[in-house]
């Protein structure tokens, strides 16, 4: 039987997150002697500004299943709007500094989170270039080098973005929920940048749902390649017990817990074995609003419709 792989993505969104969330989360990787790709907002904390999301359908639904006071905090929940938008990454280049010298993996969550997830399908080139741009500038004053992975705020991301985040020659990005790997299909060609999805619910599209958040997401393994995404303010604050569960769980279920990059070093090993598939919208339960996915797959040479 083929082993279950996780790999641990860390989304740092806000900037309590940040500043408690992920100290939080590098003592239980240290005590737990894990690895994880952690990909954090560059730009403003404007997480305030969301509550504009009141009028999607199944956005309220899940605050009431939530309990965003819990989770987040009224710092997050007003950042932005009666707070000011404080710099998430940008804004703490020695904590940063910190999670890689752990030996953890840093890479992108965009420069505006709330910005971008809410606004992509109505920004114009020039306002995504713009995005990442200042969130790659601000990860070279960091790190002193390029970044070599992305991942999109919400799982949102556009045809166009896909086309203008070609020009960073990042080694993969993880902007789509889906079940695998897979080369995207976008301008009339298959794309170098390799997406790796999240494959397993997070915990707070679970909350709520199920009574018992670990064991429903070891139950949910696969044999091969899983991604987990948790939040810096999530697993790193209220539901920290539930993660250090999960990561037990998953262990006595004999799966191996791992960076994300290593999993995208053995999907880039496939080279053109791997699956090519336009993105396209599509829904996950416990999340309000649509998320990227991969479409049907696609023969290059053939030819595809976006």
């Amino acid at each position: 039987m083929v082993q279950a792989t996780v790999a641990l993505r860390v989304d740092v969104d806000t900037r309590r997150g940040l500043e408690e969330g992920v100290p939080r989360l590098l003592e239980i990787f240290r005590r737990s002697t894990l690895r994880a790709s952690f990909f954090v907002t560059m730009g403003p904390d404007r997480s305030g500004v969301a509550i504009r999301r009141a009028l999607r359908p199944g956005f309220l639904l899940k605050m009431w299943r939530t309990n965003p006071f819990r989770l987040y905090g009224l710092r997050t929940l007003l950042s932005g709007t009666l707070l000011p938008a404080l710099p998430v990454g940008a804004g703490a280049p020695a904590l940063l500094r910190q999670i890689a010298d752990a030996g953890h993996e840093v890479a992108l969550h965009g420069w505006d989170h709330v910005g971008w997830q809410d606004r992509i399908d109505r920004l114009a080139p020039s306002a995504i270039r713009g995005d990442l741009t200042s969130a790659a500038r601000a990860f070279v004053a960091i790190f002193g080098q390029a970044p070599r992975a992305s991942a999109a705020p919400g799982w949102r991301t556009s045809p166009e973005a896909l086309v203008i985040q070609e020009d960073w020659g990042l080694r993969y990005a993880s902007d789509t929920r889906g079940d695998a790997p897979f080369r995207p299909w976008a301008a009339g060609g298959s794309l170098k940048t390799i997406q790796v999805p999240t494959t397993l619910p997070t915990m707070d599209e679970l909350l709520g749902r199920v009574r018992d958040l670990p064991g429903a997401l070891v139950g949910a393994l696969r044999p091969g390649g899983n991604v987990f995404t948790l939040h810096a303010e999530v697993e790193g604050g209220p539901l920290r017990p539930a993660l250090e569960r999960f990561v037990e769980g998953a262990r006595r279920a004999g799966a191996a817990l791992t960076r994300l990059d290593e999993v995208a070093a053995a999907a880039l090993a496939d080279g053109d074995d791997l699956p090519v598939a336009p993105v396209i919208r599509g829904r996950v339960d416990g999340r309000s609003g649509w998320i990227s996915a991969p479409g049907p797959a696609v023969r290059p040479g053939v030819g595809a419709s976006q």
